[in-house]
């Protein structure tokens, strides 16, 4: 999954960066709202940690013009405000919730969390089509109840695919959720990661289809 930090205290996007990597995040960061404005704007994410004290651009602003760029993914604002109204006007700005610094590493955790759920649709940290099961959380995929051994980015693909089912992702979005800003993109290698997850977990039954010219599509028919 693909975050985007943006916090200007470099101690706390620094911690908050390995924690969400060690949950296998990719994560992007920036330090002042107009930077964080561009990457919002940009790239999809599958969820945003937005600071409201923020220089150049406050926060308030940067989720309003991301949520004006029509950019749904969910937000979670840092706030070393205590004032209730600040964090009704983040909720109203296109917030989805709130965490009030200083904070407890564990509680963030479990509100990002929450808020992939949330946003999946999903009221467990797994995925379930039939014989197959994702737990993202975990970073666990069984088959038949047999653990199935992928690699991150296979995982990831996979991920991506199963959380869109019933969408044609094309290579290119693949491509960027996969990769950080910083790595050189080969969107090539989508379809090496695709033709080692077919031979993984499909068989008899399909769950990644090629749509010619356009892309993939995960879906279950059972």
């Amino acid at each position: 999954m693909h975050l985007l930090i943006v916090e200007d205290e470099t101690q706390l996007q620094l911690q908050i960066r390995q924690q969400m990597e060690a949950l296998n995040f990719t994560v992007d960061s920036a330090s002042d709202g107009r930077e964080g404005l561009y990457f919002g704007e940009e790239f999809r994410y599958d969820l945003a940690i937005i600071d409201l004290g923020l220089p150049q651009l406050d926060g308030i602003e940067v989720i309003k013009r991301i949520r004006a760029a029509g950019k749904d993914f969910p937000i979670l604002i840092l706030t070393a405000r205590g004032d209730w109204q600040d964090k009704v006007e983040g909720l109203e700005a296109g917030a989805d919730d709130y965490l009030t610094k200083p904070f407890h590493h564990e509680e963030l955790r479990a509100r990002v969390q929450a808020l992939v759920r949330r946003s999946a649709g999903q009221a467990t940290n797994t995925w379930t089509f039939g014989p197959l099961s994702i737990d993202y959380e975990k970073k666990l995929v069984q088959l038949n109840d047999k653990t199935i051994e992928l690699t991150s980015y296979e995982f990831n693909t996979l991920e991506y695919l199963a959380r869109h089912q019933g969408k044609v992702i094309s290579k290119s979005e693949l491509t960027e959720y996969l990769y950080a800003q910083d790595f050189d993109r080969d969107s090539n290698t989508i379809e090496v990661f695709v033709g080692r997850l077919r031979k993984k977990i499909e068989s008899d039954l399909k769950f990644i289809h090629t749509v010619r010219g356009q892309g993939y599509r995960f879906e279950y028919q059972g």
